[in-house]
């Protein structure tokens, strides 16, 4: 196993499930008024979003690099009934093949990411955008503003700036999403909160 896929599969098999099941606010925000077609989910997890998109008529291709994500991802599916395409990639070393109507980067955030890999991986998700597609790319902002003390917590979340700044966008495209969204978020504990996340959507024009 490379050091990432040793993290990823030591973090989801540290607990029987890790996320809440529920597609990321943000995500719903920006497809959810968009004609279906095909959809690529980098860092699908357990498949939260990826089966929220398909339950609305996307056809979806569901990535990451844990099998056991994968695996808990596959089986929700087949609980609510949606047929998805799950492939396991490294995004780091491969990536998965075609154009897409909506690819989809939500929290892409690694502890162990080594030095420019998110940015080539945010390169490589818009060159699978099809023309006329859309590229959303959803972070967080920050730590919550309860969490004071963490394992990884020098790591340095990227801004809305240093998305498009990877991208390099030409006139080809378009910016139809730069934000930063602050929203309840309450600890494990119950303890009142907040997190600033952010998102960019940008469409390809040609």
């Amino acid at each position: 196993m490379t050091t990432a896929e040793e993290f990823w599969e030591t973090f989801y098999n540290d607990r029987d499930q890790v996320w809440s099941g529920k597609v990321n606010p943000l995500l719903e925000r920006e497809v959810r008024d968009l004609e279906p077609g095909t959809a690529l989910d980098l860092g699908c997890a357990e498949g939260g979003d990826a089966i929220w998109l398909a339950e609305r008529g996307w056809r979806v291709t569901g990535v990451d690099i844990s099998a056991t994500a994968l695996a808990r991802a596959a089986a929700r599916a087949e609980q609510a009934g949606v047929e998805i395409t799950w492939e396991r990639h490294d995004l780091a070393e491969t990536f998965p093949e075609g154009e897409f109507d909506l690819v989809s980067a939500q929290f892409l955030h690694s502890p162990v990411e080594r030095e420019g890999e998110r940015a080539a991986v945010l390169k490589r998700a818009k060159d699978a955008v099809a023309p006329g597609g859309v590229l959303v790319v959803g972070g967080h902002f920050g730590w919550p503003s309860w969490q004071h003390d963490h394992p990884h917590q020098d790591y340095r979340f990227p801004t809305t700036a240093d998305v498009l700044d990877a991208l390099d966008l030409d006139e080809d495209w378009v910016v139809e999403t730069d934000e930063v969204v602050e929203r309840e978020h309450n600890s494990p504990d119950g303890e009142p909160g907040t997190r600033t996340d952010n998102v960019v959507r940008v469409r390809r024009l040609r």
